[in-house]
């Protein structure tokens, strides 16, 4: 019997220990958020996804679309048919124009990266020079095939830049855009000679060379924005999530990731 501990007393501890369980402080409660994300900042976003689901303990589940155009995995698309989406992470424009729709609401939205339009040719092919302007209106003229994306990228050089260069007519038979793919891989199938998307989308695939990025006269400098779902539930965790991607400690992994960090500035 030495030791022992009578009913009274081990029903007094367990109603003191459930007392000091109340009164101690929680952490805030992990989150599951959804997350869709543009290809071309995918890249930086896999790269920085489980350094923040270990600082916070949240959990990201994340799908990927175009910012734009009439494929169910554009993010306007699949917000349009209420997709379990708490966060979005999209060309700029785009995001705006959600805003205005309110679909993403008008609340801590702002620019995390700015991306430019970079051309690739299939692996140990030439690598065209594309260092000004004439050079590279050379280089559309000369090849057999273009292909381009169906995001930002492809929008500037199908409705803005083959008109500025005054190519447009030579560019309808041989360029397209490439839907629900990246660009590169239908390079490194060797289907188009020659492709144009984000840097930051093209640095992943094999199969590929990066000549580089167009000439700044003939280039359009994107940014990636990020912004809330309006309706969502997760409101605490995507505040989370923007001041993670939008912090120093980010911007490194942006950086490898073909990127420039935006400015610490909101929207």
């Amino acid at each position: 019997m030495t030791g022992s501990v009578p009913r009274s007393a081990g029903g007094v501890m367990s109603r003191v220990v459930a007392l000091l369980l109340a009164l101690s402080p929680l952490p805030a409660s992990a989150a599951e958020l959804h997350v869709a994300s543009s290809g071309g900042f995918a890249a930086a976003y896999k790269a920085l996804a489980p350094e923040f689901e270990k600082r916070t303990g949240h959990t990201l589940v994340s799908v990927w679309g175009p910012s734009m155009g009439d494929t169910p995995e554009a993010i306007p698309n699949r917000l349009r048919h209420h997709h379990d989406i708490d966060v979005v992470i999209m060309v700029g424009d785009s995001l705006e124009t959600l805003v205005r729709a309110g679909q993403v609401m008008d609340l801590d939205h702002r620019v995390l990266a700015l991306s430019k339009i970079g051309l690739a040719v299939k692996a140990g092919a030439p690598h065209p020079d594309i260092s000004t302007v004439a050079a590279l209106k050379k280089v559309l003229l000369e090849a057999k095939s273009v292909a381009y994306s169906d995001s930002a990228s492809g929008v500037f050089l199908s409705t803005v830049l083959f008109q500025r260069l005054g190519i447009a007519d030579a560019m309808k038979d041989k360029a397209r855009m490439i839907p629900a793919e990246p660009v590169g891989a239908v390079v490194a199938r060797g289907e188009a000679e020659v492709g144009f998307q984000q840097i930051s989308e093209l640095l992943p695939l094999s199969g590929i060379d990066i000549v580089g990025p167009l000439p700044d006269e003939a280039q359009k400098v994107t940014p990636f924005s990020i912004g809330i779902v309006a309706g969502t539930r997760e409101t605490r965790a995507a505040e989370d999530l923007i001041a993670f991607l939008s912090s120093p400690d980010a911007a490194s992994l942006i950086i490898k990731s073909g990127l420039v960090p935006a400015p610490a500035a909101p929207r």
